[in-house]
């Protein structure tokens, strides 16, 4: 199966965290893009194999949508 994952940097400690929008609470985080990568792939699985042993339906991937949104900031005084 192949699932959606976000990657965020993390700027303050370093890394990136990872999450699967189609597994809610599915996350995981690496020091690096690739560990982050397969740290997910691992969570993923782990939720999978909970979702079979319970005889839960697995999660569909659905479409995820990123899109830029402008916002007006208030000025500092």
């Amino acid at each position: 199966m192949r699932f959606t994952v976000i990657l965020t940097p993390d700027f303050e400690e370093g890394g990136y965290s990872a999450e699967c929008p189609a597994i809610p609470g599915c996350i995981s985080e690496g020091d690096t893009m690739e560990e982050a990568l397969g740290n997910i792939r691992e969570a993923i699985e782990g939720c999978l194999e909970s979702y079979a042993g319970r005889n839960q339906p697995l999660p569909v991937e659905g479409t995820v949508v990123v899109a830029n949104v402008d916002v007006d900031v208030p000025s500092l005084v």
